[in-house]
């Protein structure tokens, strides 16, 4: 996956709580096999409204997404974090988020920022009223800047470390190939052994 440290980009505020992943991709979209092409179905339903925010004109290009609490919740579905990041989100930013949801996205790189309500609601507002406004999000420094906020957010170590690097599950793994091998060369013949890596 593709590291991440310092994001800037503009936002899109979906100023809606409790946010859950079926209304982040409805089920019946879920067809694909591929990880891709998924952000054409990103909030289906709601998308065929003409004034919800995702077809205002004014947030096209927006690459953080700036949400209501519990944001994520529902099913453990990876196909809505996958949507997301398709529809080209780096960063998603609420006061909180369904557990499953941020294990998911930073398996995948899009960065979950949990900040206060208020701070959120800032930020919205801020975007309201000038959907131009920029904001830098700094994995290194774990901050958020811009629409006249400077904040702090907590991660954990492991997981920024992660994210930093760019390793997902199978980065992760990969990183011990050499002591897989030399494991595998120890396993009798008749045992099941790994496929070689092309």
């Amino acid at each position: 996956m593709q590291p991440f440290r310092t994001h800037t980009g503009t936002a899109l505020p979906l100023d809606r709580s409790d946010v859950d992943t079926d209304q982040i991709v409805p089920a019946e979209h879920l067809k694909r096999i591929e990880r891709t092409g998924f952000g054409p179905f990103l909030f289906a339903e709601w998308r065929k409204d003409p004034a919800f925010v995702l077809n205002d004109p004014r947030y096209e290009g927006a690459t953080i997404l700036l949400a209501g609490a519990n944001f994520g919740s529902g099913s453990s579905r990876e196909h809505a974090v996958w949507a997301l990041e398709d529809q080209g989100f780096r960063v998603v930013i609420a006061p909180s988020f369904a557990d499953i949801f941020r294990t998911n996205c930073t398996k995948v790189g899009l960065l979950p920022v949990e900040l206060p309500a208020g701070t959120v609601r800032t930020l919205m507002d801020a975007v309201l009223a000038d959907p131009a406004t920029s904001f830098t999000v700094d994995l290194e420094a774990t901050t958020v800047a811009g629409g006249g906020v400077q904040a702090s957010f907590e991660i954990d170590q492991f997981t920024r470390w992660r994210l930093l690097e760019g390793l997902d599950d199978i980065g992760l793994t990969l990183r011990h190939a050499d002591a897989v091998a030399a494991y595998e060369a120890t396993r009798p013949s008749w045992l099941p052994a790994s496929a070689p890596s092309a």
